[in-house]
């Protein structure tokens, strides 16, 4: 017999014996075609990236890592139990900080990519690290285990003198392929500068467009832009076109390909600087969290990305309710267009979040967000930004909380709510705490949150939603310098610990 009838004839035994044992162990009767809802499982990895914190000499930088406890990761049987993956969470600079595209011009010093800046060897307790003075990398870094789900990094620097002076503060960015930036500048007192970084070992391709009041602004630098392997690129966003100076910009950076982390970090002359994260999504409503009681200007700045124009109701979220402003009830945002307004007096001495909803039901136009707030007057004035965010969902959390300086703000811009707050244990010592708030509906509730018990370091605060409508929250961190009321505010997203898992099931029509 031939060695191909004979291998026919083995190919045909072994299909039988598959398709005779499938029909012995599938399932019988009605189980066998019900469908399973997903399961939520903790995910095993996520990925951070931090920008190069400054290049000043006198800035000072503090990175704090933080995973929360008491989110097992899946064992083998579908439990959990046993951890699958390793337990780790570090990270590294990247292989090479560069200055502007148009220069290409690599540092002096090369960091060592090999070792790591921050390591976390724990869940449910912080870690920090320092880096001081100008040239610090940017940072790639990843998670695993049960030290993945829930994991962020902030980091924080100040930086005392200098036209960029200031406390900056920023949660370092996931990689992605999509950004949106309304609240950035190309204006004359202004350095606006938009740092990519790139985790993969594979270079990336970014484009990066920008959108003034009178639509996209002309460039022929702004495409391809190139993003090495393991790299942070700092763009500054002037050298991208020759249009004139354009106080208020809305950017938009998206990938050919590979992915990048970005983050714009805003540097005034006369308000000092910080980071600019990335609005969430376009959407038809937008929340704002956290404008601080003392804020002296509230600018809000909106783009339409769709090729319908926007009309949005602005309302204010404060202590006691939610009101319209009588001097700006509503912004017009032209297609294409970015849109800016000036919101004077609007927190009225009180803490409060914005809402932005259509002004029109029948109309929700998507747009992006973002708030630039300043505190001080005169010669003592800071700046932050306060982009438009997701709800907390079932759980946040923000690093760096100091013994004092910390405040949580919590938006219900919907329905009543009740959220629990965490306090973990501290960077060097400190115990657990937590407590419960209650959030009613159309407000925002501002608390100094609680410290752990003996709190040596800095600590990580952990939001979680136990009951109501959603829940949208920011934590402002001030840190006073010199008569100057330095600070910056951080938002809190869902974290995303956790992502739904089809379940799987025998399907025999594969060998019909």
């Amino acid at each position: 017999m031939k060695r191909t009838t004979l291998s026919l004839i083995a190919a045909a035994t072994a299909l039988a014996a598959v398709t005779g044992f499938a029909a012995l162990t599938a399932p019988d009767g009605p189980q066998a075609t019900e469908a399973k809802a997903p399961a939520r499982l903790p995910v095993e990895r996520t990925s951070l990236l931090c920008p190069s914190p400054s290049s000043s000499e006198l800035a000072e930088t503090v990175y704090t890592s933080y995973t929360p406890a008491g989110t097992a990761a899946p064992d083998a049987k579908g439990g959990t139990g046993a951890d699958p993956a390793p337990a780790k969470a570090e990270l590294k600079p990247t292989n090479a900080t560069l200055t502007d595209p148009d220069t290409k011009k690599k540092t002096d010093k090369a960091p060592a990519p090999d070792k790591a800046t921050l390591t976390l060897t724990q869940s449910g307790k912080p870690a920090s690290a320092t880096a001081n003075g100008a040239g610090a990398p940017a940072l790639v870094g990843s998670a695993s285990g049960s030290l993945a789900p829930g994991w962020t990094t902030q980091q924080t620097t100040v930086q005392a003198a200098g036209t960029a002076r200031g406390l900056l503060g920023v949660s370092c960015t996931a990689p992605d392929t999509d950004f949106w930036f309304p609240g950035a500048s190309t204006a004359k007192e202004r350095q606006d500068y938009v740092h990519l970084t790139n985790p993969d070992d594979t270079a990336a391709v970014a484009d990066i467009e920008l959108y003034g009041p009178e639509g996209v602004l002309k460039s022929s630098l702004s495409e391809g832009i190139p993003v090495p392997a393991r790299s942070s690129v700092p763009v500054l966003l002037s050298t991208l076109t020759a249009a004139p100076p354009t106080a208020d910009l809305t950017v938009h950076v998206t990938t050919r390909t590979g992915r990048v982390g970005a983050v714009v970090r805003s540097a005034d002359d006369k308000l000092g600087s910080d980071w600019l994260s990335a609005s969430a999504d376009p959407s038809g409503t937008l929340v704002l969290p956290g404008i601080p009681a003392d804020a002296t200007s509230v600018k809000l700045i909106a783009y339409a990305p769709g090729d319908d124009d926007a009309e949005v109701k602005i309302q204010l979220a404060g202590a006691t309710g939610t009101f319209t402003p009588a001097a700006q009830q509503s912004l017009h945002v032209k297609s294409g267009m970015t849109a800016a307004v000036e919101l004077k007096n609007v927190t009225r001495g009180e803490p409060g979040s914005l809402l932005l909803t259509p002004a029109r039901k029948e109309q929700a136009t998507p747009v992006v967000a973002a708030l630039r707030v300043i505190r001080g007057s005169g010669e003592k004035q800071e700046i932050a930004f306060v982009p438009a965010t997701g709800p907390v969902g079932a759980r946040s959390a923000v690093a760096d909380n100091r013994s004092s300086g910390s405040t949580l703000s919590l938006t219900a811009p919907a329905a009543a709510a009740e959220v629990k707050v965490t306090a973990s244990a501290g960077t060097q010592a400190g115990a657990p705490v937590s407590k419960t708030y209650t959030v009613k509906a159309g407000t925002t509730l501002a608390v100094a949150p609680p410290v752990p018990a003996g709190l040596k370091g800095s600590y990580a605060l952990i939001v979680e939603t136990v009951s109501g409508g959603p829940v949208h929250a920011s934590r402002t961190l001030a840190v006073p310098q010199d008569g100057i009321p330095m600070f910056t505010i951080q938002t809190l997203p869902d974290d995303k610990g956790t992502v739904e898992v089809p379940t799987a099931r025998q399907d025999l029509t594969v060998l019909d």
